[in-house]
């Protein structure tokens, strides 16, 4: 299985990144490709403890609900996103795919990248849940941009 910790899987995904470019149209979904480069960058920074996001008592309850058929799932087209995750403005295509790049490459560190246990939304989080999100994740959207 691929893991966001393996250094060749790790790799790959990055391989995978660096075959969009500005002009690389989604298959499906609003976003641009430096809109998702900025959006799963600001995923990923949640698991250092660099990105705090404020969830509601029952959105809580809702996402422990959900955290086991989400992390053990395909994710879903369209799925709904939480506001600090929604990116419309135009970003700079070269400067948010290098800094996804730069925080993607941490996870190679291992389990000493992730700083945040208690996530807000999933509630409490192993090494491997932050490994199934955060490879399910950026997987999901890259295959929304074709690769």
């Amino acid at each position: 299985m691929n893991s966001i910790y393996d250094i060749a899987s790790n790799d790959e995904m990055i391989a995978r990144i660096n075959k969009l470019t500005p002009e690389s149209k989604a298959l499906w979904g609003k976003m641009n490709v430096s809109q998702m480069f900025k959006h799963t960058n600001e995923a990923i920074i949640v698991a250092f403890g660099e990105n705090s996001i404020k969830v509601n008592f029952v959105m809580k309850i809702l996402g422990k609900l959900l955290k086991n058929k989400v992390f053990n799932t395909e994710f879903q087209k369209n799925s709904p996103t939480a506001k600090e995750f929604i990116f419309t403005e135009n970003y700079d295509f070269e400067n948010s795919k290098i800094e996804l790049i730069k925080n993607y490459n941490r996870f190679k560190e291992g389990h000493t990248a992730i700083k945040l246990i208690n996530h807000p939304f999933w509630g409490k989080m192993s090494y491997e849940d932050w490994d199934k999100l955060m490879w399910k994740h950026v997987d999901h959207h890259l295959k929304q941009f074709g690769v």
